[in-house]
């Protein structure tokens, strides 16, 4: 099943190995740099059938940190629709998630893990700090900053920011795109009692926390073209005792699902104090209990590093699609060798053709009876 084709409205995806978002903290003004593009092409070269361009700040407040990209100018269609144009070509569709970070915004890049830099560093990577805004005035940690509480123009704008993405995206050239609601980010505070402790009509209930998030959804989809597919990503738990649980995200997936959103990838957790059973294959079982409590197609992620697990995820029915992270980083050539390990015949046609005759002949000369 792996790799047998996958049609989401107008979007048919040739297999279902995709890439999922990963930030590159390589941006300068929220805009895309040669590192992204080829960052990005390898994994169209290397057979994925579709490749999400990293968490796209909908605002300049709501980047990871400075370093992230961002879609709120039209100056920033250019690179991102330069990526989307390369990817089709070489087989892959193009996908983008956009997001807000909320309180975890203006933080450091994770290799610093602090802020370190120079003046002389500061002014080479255009570096930026500003005071985050949140559904609350609660620190992501005890040594973050406090954040600013959304008030509704704060929201609106938020919301209308993530309208002007959505467009811009469409803009660029991009087959789908991904609304980012996990790991701890805006959408994700508003969600879960963690970080959301408000009083008014966006605080409390289950209902009334999915309000916001619901909103921006709403928007999203209707300024998203309809042959167009939407994902939504849900931390589906935050693995905190009084956090978002599993019964919650079916609730929100199903919400989502009549909004008109495909697919729900499965991801978890993002908040301090989280106790993550990190183990392979663990967040499977959350896009299983999403795919049947919500009959909506998800998406599994989260260290499926083999690819007869990935096969086997997909043929007992626990997800419809496989997302690959980290994996895609250490082996950007993963669904090519995928391919040879589950299939038999002319598995070297998948490959591009600068390079699927040469390796083709290397494995020739090592394995004589191919």
């Amino acid at each position: 099943m792996l790799f047998s084709p996958i049609t989401l409205r107008g979007l048919t995806l040739k297999n279902r190995a995709v890439v999922a978002p990963m930030c590159q903290y390589s941006a300068q003004h929220g805009m895309a740099k040669d590192w992204h593009f080829v960052h990005l092409g390898r994994f169209a070269l290397g057979g994925f059938s579709l490749v999400i361009v990293e968490a796209t700040a909908v605002t300049p407040e709501g980047r990871i940190s400075y370093a992230d990209l961002g879609l709120w100018d039209d100056t920033q269609i250019v690179p991102l629709k330069r990526i989307a144009d390369f990817l089709r070509a070489n087989g892959a569709a193009a996908g983008i998630q956009l997001a807000h970070a909320g309180r975890k915004a203006a933080s450091p890049v994770p290799w610093r893990g602090k802020f370190s830099e120079t003046d002389e560093e500061k002014k080479a990577l255009a570096f930026e700090s500003w005071t985050p805004v949140a559904p609350s005035a609660v620190p992501q940690t005890a040594s973050s900053p406090t954040p600013i509480e959304l008030d509704t123009a704060g929201m609106k704008r938020i919301r209308d920011g993530w309208v002007s993405a959505t467009n811009r995206s469409d803009a660029a050239g991009f087959d789908m795109i991904e609304l980012h609601s996990a790991h701890g980010y805006l959408l994700n505070q508003f969600l879960s009692p963690v970080a959301n402790k408000r009083t008014d009509a966006y605080g409390g209930s289950l209902e009334n926390r999915m309000r916001f998030p619901l909103e921006v959804a709403r928007a999203v989809r209707e300024a998203w073209p309809k042959h167009k597919p939407a994902f939504a990503r849900i931390s589906v738990t935050d693995w905190i005792e009084g956090g978002v649980t599993i019964e919650d995200s079916i609730v929100y997936a199903n919400e989502l699902k009549a909004l008109g959103y495909d697919l729900i990838h499965c991801t978890s957790s993002g908040f301090d104090g989280a106790k993550i059973p990190v183990a392979p294959l663990y967040q499977v079982p959350l896009a299983e209990a999403v795919r049947k409590g919500a009959d909506v197609p998800t998406a599994a992620v989260g260290l499926i590093t083999k690819a007869h697990e990935a096969e086997q995820i997909l043929a007992s029915g626990q997800a419809d699609i496989i997302a690959l992270a980290r994996q895609a980083l250490d082996d950007p050539n993963w669904p090519l060798h995928a391919l040879r390990e589950l299939e038999s015949g002319d598995v070297y046609s998948a490959w591009p053709q600068q390079a699927g005759y040469a390796v083709r002949n290397k494995d020739r000369v090592l394995n004589p009876r191919l």
